[in-house]
């Protein structure tokens, strides 16, 4: 559930930046058109009930935004199973954060089918690897997060440093509440460096790694007519930096994104901020990283609501060794940390695209 921020920096990069890529925003295909298709409501009757459910299911939150899903069901049930081609070896060896996408997503839609009166059940199928949510009869009543799913995006900015209210971090807690997994609240200074610490250190590690730099490069989209063509992955105007041609960012790529930079970035991002929310998992296997995303997606969806903003920083999670240092920090003995999510007050970013459902919906 990783979001990296591209530091387009100064000198001959930005002014490249400023220039081509104004022209790529101006002249290609408009991208607030774009997402604000994908995120506009739908009813029921568009085009069906199966369409209407996974709708709401792809806007949940996933790993690099690579959408790692498939769907299938009928009147009585929707399966999600992962759609390993959509996998990030390098920053996710074991699929973590693949189930958990799949978490966020079956949250999303049994939400969704409460906004249409019907009750639902989600359940991890180990011998498939697979998500079912059962779908009952009509009579349920709506869950209140409901109109958030339209709204929720993780916006990687820089926040304004206001401490949220003790009372929003209680409903915050009681949103994110979940069998199998515990969310902890971290808002006290020293903490949070604590943990920023780790998140540099495995920031720091993972750069130096060759294969994670080329996927993640890979997931990037530096332009809209790029972020459109795919309708997945890291847009650039999502961390606030310049759009540009492809030929330019494949230039100044491997300039720019550097450990010290980044992790300026992050330094800056975690000092703005509120606090860490950290989802732990009861015990360290597929349904309960399912559990881990369910759990996340309603702490988004509640934040949401309550004018909250959010973003990912899971680095230390991402690396076994800086994981284990996050465990013994946090005392949670050998219960896994799944994802470190720093909260607080900023504007809205602009949000990410989304492939058509018609893309994700396969035969049962």
């Amino acid at each position: 559930m990783n979001r990296r921020h591209l530091l387009l920096g100064s000198g001959a990069a930005a002014a490249a930046a400023a220039g081509l890529g104004a022209y790529a925003v101006t002249r290609g295909p408009s991208y607030d058109a774009a997402a604000e298709a994908v995120w506009a409501e739908r009813t029921q009757r568009q085009p069906n009930e199966l369409h209407y459910l996974v709708h709401h299911a792809t806007l949940a939150a996933n790993s690099h935004n690579t959408q790692p899903w498939l769907f299938s069901g009928g009147k009585d049930h929707v399966t999600i199973r992962p759609d390993l081609n959509r996998a990030t070896p390098a920053v996710d060896p074991d699929n973590h954060h693949l189930f958990t996408s799949l978490g966020c997503a079956a949250e999303n839609l049994g939400i969704a089918a409460s906004a249409s009166s019907r009750s639902n059940a989600v359940d991890f199928l180990p011998g498939k690897d697979e998500v079912r949510i059962s779908l009952g009869g009509d009579g349920a009543i709506a869950d209140r997060l409901f109109e958030a799913i339209y709204d929720r995006q993780c916006t990687r900015s820089t926040y304004d440093s206001r401490l949220v209210p003790a009372v929003e971090l209680k409903a915050l807690e009681d949103a994110a509440r979940m069998a199998g997994c515990s969310l902890m609240l971290i808002t006290e200074k020293r903490r949070m460096e604590q943990i920023l610490e780790l998140i540099l250190a495995a920031n720091t590690a993972q750069i130096a790694d060759e294969a994670f730099v080329r996927e993640l490069k890979h997931w990037l989209r530096f332009n809209p007519a790029e972020a459109i063509k795919h309708g997945d992955g890291l847009y650039s105007a999502c961390t606030g930096n310049p759009a540009m041609p492809s030929w330019i960012a494949d230039m100044v790529f491997g300039l720019v994104f550097t450990a010290e930079a980044e992790n300026a970035k992050c330094t800056e991002q975690v000092r703005s901020s509120a606090g860490f929310a950290v989802f732990v998992s009861d015990r360290n296997d597929k349904n309960h990283w399912v559990q881990a995303g369910r759990s996340y997606q309603r702490f988004a969806l509640a934040s949401t609501a309550l004018g909250i903003r959010h973003a990912f920083l899971n680095q230390p999670v991402e690396i076994a060794r800086y994981r284990a240092e996050l465990s013994s920090l946090l005392g949670i003995g050998d219960r896994r940390p799944d994802l470190v999510v720093r909260f607080g007050y900023s504007d809205a970013m602009p949000r990410s695209l989304r492939r058509p459902v018609s893309e994700v919906i396969v035969a049962g």
